[in-house]
C-alpha cells in the first residue's frame, strides 16, 4: 500500500451540489413510534402554528418572513457499506414491533428505493439536511467492492448526501485511497474503470479523531457547517477509537485514533468560537439495544434505558453543547434520549445497517439564540421499504456497473441445498462452513495444518438458496460468495502452541472482548464449552476444549489456519499475532470458492453445516 499522505492531500474540495429533482412518490416508509424530548416548545413557537406533518413546513414562518423558531430537518443513515442492490436474507429485513407484542419482519433496502424514501421525506421541508454515521464503504458487495467503491460514491453523491463521519472500514484501503474517494481520481493501480473519470464525493468526509501521526492535524476536515438562511448547524466527525483494532495494520498505517468525547468537546468549543451554536455529532460508535425490533421504545422505562454499550457512555459524557448524536458500527437501530452531563436530553439516533433505514429528526432551531430547542427534538426511524418506485437514475448506475461486473461475478462456484445464515450469537452455519473451507484449503499448503479459526465480522452476508438473478435457485455466484467475503483478507498458517491456543480461545470473552465478547467460528474436529453461567475467560471451560475427540496439549504445537486480519492479532486476539513458521496463501474468498466447487454439484449440493461444534450453557 503507498504510504500515509500528509493532511492536506485529503483536503476536503467543495463542489457545486447537483441536486437531483425530487421524484414525488405516494407511499411512504413505516414510520416508528416517535421519540419526543421531554418538554414542549416556548409559547412563542407554539403560537407560529406551523409545524412537520400539515400542509405548511418550516416552522416559524409567517407571511413570508423567517420567525424566532426554524425546523431543521435531519435525515441520516449509516453503515451503508456498498449495498445498492437489495441486501438479501436477514441482511435485507427488518424486524417491525406491533402494539399487541408480535413481530413481523419487512423486507428493506436497496439505494433505488432508498433514494426514492430520501426524496419523498424532504418534500416541502425548505430546511432539510442528510447526514450519515460512517462506514458508507468497506465490505462491500461485488458491485462496489469491485471498483474500490467508486459505484457507491456515485451513488451518495447522487442521493445528496451532505456530509458523513469516516467509519472504521473507510480505513480498509488505508488513508491515500480514502482520499481518493473524497478528491476523484483513478485508481493507481487498476486505473479508469469507464471512459469518465471518477470525480469523487460531492460532500465531506469528516475525520475529528484520526491524525496524521507526523503532523498531528486531522487527516481530513474534523468538521464542517451547513447553512441555510440563517440557519447554521455545525457536523463534527468522529469513528471509534479502536479502529487499530479492527482494522489491518496497513489500513492505519502512520495514523492515530483519539478518544471520541475528548475530541468532539474540542471541536464544539472551536465551533461555539466561531459563533455556530447547534451542533450534531457524527459518532461512529454504535451501542446494543433491548430489542431487535427497529420501532420498539428506547426510553421504556425511562430515558435511553433500552441501550448499553460504548454509545451511551459517549453521550452520557459529550459537551452539553452537543445537541444530537446520529450514531453507527453496530448495525443496531435505535431512538433513544440519553441525558447529557447537565441532565437534559438528548436524542441519539442509530438507523440500522445496509440501507433498511433511515432516520428523520427534527431540530428545532431559534434564531434568537442559534442554538437548537432541545426540548423539541423528535425523532422516528422509517424503514425503506421496497414498495415504492425505484428511482430511475439510481436504477441506472445499478445497471452501468453490474455491466461492468457481470463476467467476473455471474461465475457459479458452487451449489447449496438452503440458506446457509450468519446469525446466531455464538456460532452460525456459514461460520462453520468458513473454518471448514480455510482448514482444506490450509492443508494444500501444508497437510500438517489442524485447524482453522473465522472471526464472525468477517462474515459480512448470509448465502441464500434464492436465487437473486438468472442463476437459479441454490447457485452460488462469485458475485455473492465475494458479498460474504470481500476483505482479500489472506489465508496464513501458523503454528502455536496449546497453550497459546487455548488462550486465543479465551481472549473471546476477555480482555478487549470481555465487555461484548467475538465468538471465533471454528473447523470441523474442534469442540468446546462456552459457560456464559460463568464471567470473564473461565466462560470458555479449559477442559471441554477437544480437537478431533483428544483434549488440547498445552506443550503441543497446533498448525491454524486464520485470514491475515486475526493472522495480525486483529478483533483483540493478540495471541493470534504470535504464531511462527508463518506460511501465506491465497486470499479467503479463493479459499471459499475452491471449498464449495470441490464439495458441491447441482444434482449434490452442500447441506448447510449443523452449527453443533461449540456446546453452549445458559
Amino acid at each position: 500500500m503507498p504510504a500515509t499522505p500528509t493532511s492536506t492531500s485529503l483536503t476536503y474540495r467543495p463542489r457545486r451540489r447537483r441536486r437531483t429533482n425530487r421524484l414525488l412518490v405516494t407511499a411512504a416508509g413505516v414510520l416508528t413510534v416517535g421519540a419526543l424530548a421531554a418538554a414542549t416548545l416556548p409559547a412563542e413557537a407554539a403560537s407560529a402554528g406551523e409545524g412537520r406533518g400539515g400542509t405548511s413546513h418550516g416552522h416559524g414562518h409567517h407571511q413570508g418572513h423567517p420567525g424566532r423558531y426554524q425546523d431543521v430537518q435531519l435525515l441520516s443513515f449509516n453503515d451503508l457499506h456498498g449495498n445498492l442492490e437489495p441486501p438479501t436474507g436477514s441482511s435485507g429485513r427488518v424486524t417491525e414491533l406491533h402494539p399487541d407484542g408480535t413481530t413481523t419482519t419487512v423486507d428493506a433496502g436497496g439505494v433505488e428505493y432508498l433514494a426514492t424514501h430520501l426524496r419523498e421525506a424532504r418534500k416541502g421541508n425548505r430546511y432539510s439536511v442528510t447526514a450519515a454515521g460512517g462506514d458508507m464503504v468497506g465490505a462491500s458487495p461485488l458491485i462496489s467492492g469491485l471498483f474500490h467503491d467508486e459505484p457507491t460514491i456515485e451513488a451518495l453523491n447522487k442521493l445528496d448526501l451532505d456530509v458523513t463521519s469516516v467509519g472504521n472500514h473507510e480505513f480498509d484501503e488505508g488513508a491515500k485511497e480514502l482520499g481518493r474517494l473524497q478528491n476523484g481520481g483513478c485508481h493507481p493501480v487498476e486505473g479508469c474503470y469507464t471512459d469518465k473519470k471518477f470525480k469523487g464525493a460531492d460532500f465531506p468526509y469528516l475525520a475529528a479523531n484520526v491524525l496524521n501521526e507526523k503532523t498531528g492535524k486531522p487527516v481530513l476536515k474534523p468538521y464542517w457547517v451547513w447553512k441555510h438562511k440563517g440557519v447554521k448547524v455545525g457536523f463534527i466527525g468522529v469513528t471509534l477509537e479502536a479502529t487499530p483494532d479492527i482494522v489491518s495494520a496497513e489500513g492505519v498505517k502512520g495514523l492515530s485514533f483519539k478518544d471520541e468525547v475528548e475530541t468532539i468537546d474540542k471541536y464544539a468549543e472551536e465551533l461555539q468560537r466561531q459563533g455556530v451554536k447547534s451542533i450534531v455529532a457524527l459518532v461512529h460508535e454504535g451501542g446494543f439495544p433491548a430489542s431487535s425490533s427497529y420501532n420498539y421504545d428506547c426510553d421504556s422505562p425511562g430515558a435511553g434505558d433500552g441501550i448499553s454499550g460504548p454509545i451511551a457512555d459517549i453521550a452520557k459524557n459529550v459537551s452539553p453543547q452537543v445537541d444530537a448524536l446520529v450514531t453507527g458500527h453496530t448495525h443496531a437501530a435505535y431512538v433513544c434520549t440519553i441525558p447529557d452531563p447537565a441532565g437534559k436530553p438528548r436524542m441519539v439516533t442509530s438507523a440500522a445497517s445496509f440501507g433498511r433505514l433511515y432516520t428523520d429528526t427534527t431540530l428545532t432551531y431559534d434564531r434568537a439564540t442559534g442554538d437548537i430547542a432541545r426540548t423539541a427534538v423528535k425523532s422516528a426511524n422509517h424503514v425503506v421499504t421496497r414498495d415504492v418506485p425505484e428511482a430511475p437514475d439510481m436504477t441506472r448506475l445499478i445497471d452501468k456497473w453490474n455491466t461492468l461486473a457481470a463476467p467476473i461475478g455471474n461465475r457459479p462456484i458452487g451449489y447449496i441445498s438452503g440458506d446457509i445464515v450468519k446469525d446466531g450469537t455464538v456460532e452460525s452455519p456459514l461460520g462453520d462452513l468458513i473454518a471448514d473451507a480455510q482448514l482444506a484449503y490450509g492443508r494444500t499448503l501444508d497437510p500438517e495444518t489442524d485447524l482453522a479459526l473465522m472471526n464472525p465480522g468477517g462474515i459480512r452476508a448470509p448465502l441464500t438458496y434464492a436465487a437473486s438473478a438468472a442463476e437459479g435457485d441454490g447457485v452460488v455466484t462469485y458475485a455473492e460468495g465475494f458479498t460474504v467475503q470481500p476483505f482479500a483478507n489472506t489465508v496464513n498458517l501458523q503454528d502455536f502452541t496449546g497453550a497459546q491456543l487455548i488462550q486465543a480461545l479465551k481472549e473471546q470473552v476477555s480482555g478487549a472482548n470481555g465487555a461484548a465478547p467475538k465468538i471465533l467460528q471454528i473447523s470441523a474436529g474442534l469442540t468446546y464449552t462456552l459457560d456464559l453461567t460463568r464471567t470473564g475467560a473461565d466462560r470458555v471451560v479449559t477442559d471441554s476444549i477437544r480437537l478431533n475427540g483428544s483434549a488440547i496439549d498445552p506443550a503441543a504445537t497446533y498448525r491454524v489456519a486464520t485470514n491475515s486480519f486475526l493472522a495480525g492479532g486483529g478483533d483483540g486476539f493478540p495471541t493470534l499475532g504470535e504464531g511462527t513458521a508463518d506460511l501465506v496463501g491465497d486470499d479467503d474468498l479463493t479459499a471459499l470458492e475452491q471449498y464449495l466447487t470441490a464439495n458441491s454439484s447441482p444434482t449434490t449440493p452442500l447441506t448447510p453445516p449443523a452449527a453443533d461444534r461449540i456446546t453452549v450453557v445458559q
